[in-house]
């Protein structure tokens, strides 16, 4: 079965670019998250962090006001 792919992949020409493409595009979407994470500020991280935390308020409000729409239909 490999072999097959491999010689169907080297019949297609300019294929041997793709995995080159592919290894920039990883490693810039790497490095720039990198970039982002190191320059990230500590409050925006404690917040992004506590958001799971703090939902819990707002989805009882979210299914008050359901409750309330339906009753009212």
């Amino acid at each position: 079965m490999l072999k097959f792919v491999k010689n169907h992949m080297e019949s297609i020409t300019g294929i041997e670019i793709y995995p080159l493409i592919s290894l920039l595009i990883f490693f810039g979407f790497f490095v720039v998250l990198s970039w982002w994470v190191i320059t990230a500020k500590k409050e925006y991280i404690t917040t992004v962090s506590n958001l799971p935390l703090d939902n819990d308020n707002d989805n009882d409000n979210d299914n008050d006001n359901q409750n309330q729409n339906q009753t009212e239909l």
